[in-house]
């Protein structure tokens, strides 16, 4: 496959993605707004409560992913990745994959809690594979980042010579 029907492919497939992850976010919005509006008060400090946001807050977290790997396309089909103007984009991709970690780090006692209540062990299981995989995808994209640096100046070392 041509790598210029694989970048419009990938775009196809990030805003597909960005839609699911939009979508995902009025989900969970509504469901916190129909249960203010049930007329119940809410008891905030339910564990569901703190999953709702850390999941809404992951939607975002990939949302920046997104839009961060969609503007490095756009430097790929204009031949300028390997340029120092991408770096803040792998940056903000590292970032946002930290920043997520970090929330599922910060679900865990909501999670345990809950899986406990509702004795679902899988939901703990898949707690700790989103950890492994998110840790494992941040280390990639910080090596993938030295990589991209290190190409970067090559090139600009290679441009200075040609």
């Amino acid at each position: 496959m041509p790598p210029r029907r694989a970048v419009v492919l990938l775009r196809v497939v990030l805003v597909l993605l960005f839609l699911v992850a939009t979508l995902g976010q009025g989900v969970l919005v509504h469901e916190g707004v129909a249960e203010l509006g049930a007329g119940r008060i809410p008891d905030l400090t339910r564990p569901g409560w703190a999953i709702l946001l850390v999941a809404l807050l992951g939607l975002v977290c990939v949302q920046v992913v997104i839009v961060a790997t969609g503007k490095l396309l756009t430097r790929v089909a204009r031949d300028e990745i390997f340029s120092p103007g991408a770096l803040p984009w792998v940056d903000a991709i590292v970032w946002s994959i930290v920043a997520g970690w970090v929330l599922l780090l910060c679900a865990a006692a909501p999670v345990y809690v809950v899986a406990e209540l509702d004795d679902a062990p899988g939901l703990a299981a898949m707690h700790l594979l989103l950890l492994l995989v998110g840790a494992a995808v941040g280390l990639l994209m910080v090596v993938m980042r030295a990589l991209l640096r290190q190409a970067t100046m090559l090139r600009v070392d290679l441009d200075a010579v040609i």
